[in-house]
């Protein structure tokens, strides 16, 4: 409201007889608006792959947005809905009401000559379509990239039903309201060896790698995960967790293998590179003989090795200790 009102008050002023400025304006508003649909392609596109992703059927409370008429003292009622329908269906009405935008406007512009919206949305299109939730969450928090329940909340600011009140009312699919209270139990479902790698990787060098460390087996310890193909041995050796590097051992006695490339290209050398993790590329060369296993050759999908990736995220300490073991081995190549 405080950027409209002055907005408004301006382009009121602008001389829409002047061909100078009119052409100006169609320049400027076909440029936003551009720039608004190729960002709302990508947004949907990005919430086809949410909605296939494993957190697809999770089930979110959203709290509509507040209505200009609406009664101020009145319950605010949340919408229950799962998440993978809900990125799809935000970004369909994205889609369509930017689109339906630009035909009123330009069409009014064209047959009207009215100069006044192409001005207003060549300013206030980018603010619009940053108030989108779904927008805010894809484009400025890396929301595309959601892999867990924590992520999903703090990116597109759902609740799930432990986050609710019991006097909280909720609206389903079907338009039926009910009372938190007087929902059914939720069925509480036993964490897959998936989750807790994933609630290890969300938390990083804070994480608890106990539970994980637990379910480790020899037959898991290769494990991965469904969507970008993430081991136990590439995500121990970057979160620098305490005891990751005593995990990270345990995981090569048991069979870790530390060659697997993820989606990206990257094995579990390029992995300690990227985040910056002394400890566990130190454990890689050590333990898992990396260097003569020649896992500093390999180069990913953007054809980088890990001291590439090490230099590049000025991770020098990392990139010193691969320098070191590489002219090592390269040594005592040439003395044998």
């Amino acid at each position: 409201m405080f950027i409209m009102l002055p907005v408004m008050f301006a382009v009121r002023k602008l001389d829409g007889d002047d061909p100078n400025i009119v052409f100006m304006l169609r320049c400027s508003y076909i440029t936003v608006q551009t720039i608004i649909v190729l960002s709302s392609i990508y947004i949907y596109l990005a919430a086809q792959k949410l909605s296939k992703s494993k957190m697809k059927d999770l089930v979110l409370y959203i709290t509509p947005p507040p209505q200009p008429l609406a009664d101020p003292n009145a319950k605010v009622q949340m919408k229950q809905v799962k998440f993978g329908e809900h990125v799809t269906g935000t970004a369909r009405s994205l889609i369509s009401s930017t689109i339906f935008g630009i035909i009123l406007t330009f069409g009014l512009h064209m047959y009207k000559g009215m100069i006044v919206g192409l001005a207003m949305q060549s300013i206030m299109g980018p603010f619009n379509l940053f108030e989108n939730p779904l927008a805010k969450a894809i484009l400025l928090n890396s929301g595309s990239k959601a892999k867990s329940e924590k992520e999903i909340k703090e990116k597109f600011g759902g609740k799930t039903r432990e986050d609710l009140d019991p006097t909280d009312e909720i609206v389903d699919a079907e338009g039926k309201v009910t009372v938190v209270k007087n929902l059914p139990a939720p069925i509480k479902k036993e964490k897959t060896f998936e989750d807790l790698l994933l609630d290890t990787w969300d938390d990083a060098a804070s994480a608890d790698i106990a539970p994980l460390v637990k379910a480790l087996s020899k037959k898991n310890v290769n494990f991965k995960t469904a969507e970008s193909r993430w081991t136990p041995v590439m995500i121990m050796a970057a979160i620098a967790a305490k005891e990751s590097g005593d995990a990270l051992k345990k995981m090569k006695n048991m069979g870790g293998n530390a060659a697997i490339v993820d989606g990206d290209g990257w094995n579990a050398l390029h992995w300690a590179a990227f985040h910056g993790s002394l400890e566990g590329a130190k454990v890689l060369i050590e333990s898992y003989g990396a260097i003569k296993a020649g896992l500093h050759s390999v180069k990913d999908n953007d054809g980088k090795t890990a001291l590439d990736i090490a230099k590049e995220e000025k991770n020098n300490d990392v990139a010193a200790a691969l320098e070191k073991a590489i002219a090592d081995s390269e040594t005592e190549k040439k003395d044998t």
